[in-house]
């Protein structure tokens, strides 16, 4: 592969270290559980998009971009994150955002504002309209603006999960996991990790848990999910060509929709929590959790294996999250 000689900015504190969880594995009659804290990678309290920005921002850089342009919803980790980036480079930054303005930020909102993103509320429109259109403003303002796709999820973005299978392998040194289990929504980290996993050899199971009913595009996710593969490995060199049944996803636990807390997710936040001094978020880690749980409860998964939670980050999302926590 050439991932060495692709355009890339530091902006991650890697390699993010791998935890084990054992309280919770007991109090769930195993298996063991690991976590690999991409939580920890940093960049305004972390999260599993910085990776992939190390790359984005690299490539805006290169293309002379003066300012970065993305969009997603109002508790959006993505826009929070690259925001961060956006500053930490010297790029201005603006966020589309879904809904109405806030009289009182909190959470990620808070911390866009913070970071100094201009954004820019959609309505009831649909926020992929208004990222072209805030796009092309700044262009006709001669401004050079890139645009940032929803959850940094294209080939240059998942570059950055490629790269986190090498970490994890040599992280590993041996260990056999059977299983890797995260949140998977816009797919670049599905993608990424998939393509990875075939790079190094690695033979567990890749599992994402589902976190909102919409697909990505126009197509089902395992197709958006194959052609963001194909179009990663090519982007970084390797040799090899994927199908939906390449990729396991699991549909369970939808629950009421996108950003909506259910008691899945509580108990799940509070058993990390409690256990073991772990936070994860209500949107994606608590769903995600919530259905590792679920699963080892019903035996899907053996109280023989080793999982690894991949926790993507998210933390800010919490204090948005007060009413359905508490």
């Amino acid at each position: 592969m050439k991932l060495e000689q692709l355009a890339r900015v530091a902006l991650a504190d890697l390699p993010t270290p791998i935890d084990d969880l054992p309280r919770l594995s007991q109090e769930l009659g195993g298996p063991r559980l690991l976590v690999k804290r991409d939580d920890q990678t940093g960049l305004a309290t972390g999260g599993n998009k910085t990776r992939k920005l190390e790359f984005l921002i690299a490539e805006a850089l290169a293309q002379g971009a003066d300012m970065v342009v993305t969009a997603g919803a109002a508790q959006s980790n993505h826009c929070r994150q690259t925001a961060a980036a956006a500053a930490r480079v010297g790029l201005t930054c603006a966020l589309v955002l879904g809904g109405e303005p806030s009289a009182s930020p909190t959470g990620n909102l808070l911390l866009d504002g913070l970071l100094g993103a201009e954004i820019h509320w959609t309505g009831l429109h649909r926020r992929g309209e208004r990222l072209e259109e805030i796009a092309h403003q700044a262009r006709a303002a001669g401004r050079r603006p890139y645009v940032v796709p929803y959850g940094g999820s294209n080939a240059v973005g998942a570059a950055g999960y490629v790269l986190a299978m090498q970490e994890l392998s040599q992280q590993l040194q041996g260990l056999h996991v059977h299983r890797i289990v995260f949140a998977s929504s816009s797919g670049g980290t599905q993608a990424g990790l998939v393509v990875g996993a075939r790079a190094t050899g690695f033979d567990g199971k890749i599992i994402g848990i589902r976190i909102d009913k919409g697909e990505a595009g126009d197509d089902p996710y395992p197709v958006h999910l194959t052609r963001l593969a194909n179009d990663t490995a090519a982007h970084v060199g390797l040799d090899a060509e994927f199908a939906p049944d390449d990729f396991l996803v699991n549909y369970d636990y939808l629950g009421a929709g996108y950003g909506v807390v259910g008691e899945l997710e509580r108990e799940a936040i509070r058993l990390a929590g409690r256990l073991e001094g772990l936070i994860l978020d209500p949107v994606y880690t608590g769903r995600a959790m919530g259905g590792l749980i679920d699963m080892i409860r019903r035996g899907v998964i053996g109280p023989d294996e080793t999982v690894l939670f991949w926790h993507t980050g998210g933390m800010p999302a919490l204090f948005a999250y007060v009413n359905a926590l508490a």
